[in-house]
């Protein structure tokens, strides 16, 4: 199993979601990262080029799939970095609050 290690900023990306989602959240990142976070599914991929923070992979689900989860894998230290959780409304990402360029 991974560890599942939270970069700091991530802490402010939440802020911007509404309190009701976070278990939702913390459940889908637990369940899908934890153990094959570089298994690619329908919604679990790796990103064609760094989009966020760096990240090489994205995962999405919630209502309309619309909350997005980006993260880098370190197979060494059996570890998942999450470095981004953004709100996707229509074709716009928002992290923190503010809109990413996609």
């Amino acid at each position: 199993s991974f560890e599942l290690v939270y970069a700091p900023q991530v802490k402010q990306h939440l802020r911007a979601i509404e309190r009701k989602h976070y278990g939702l959240i913390r459940r889908e990142i637990e369940a899908q990262l934890q153990f094959e976070p570089e298994v690619e599914t329908r919604n679990r991929k790796p990103l064609k080029r760094a989009v966020v923070f760096e990240a090489e992979w994205e995962i999405r689900f919630g209502p309309n799939n619309r909350f997005r989860v980006f993260y880098e894998i370190d197979r060494r230290a059996g570890a998942v970095y999450i470095l981004a959780i953004g709100v996707k409304i229509q074709n716009r990402l928002y992290i923190g609050g503010e809109e990413v360029e996609l």
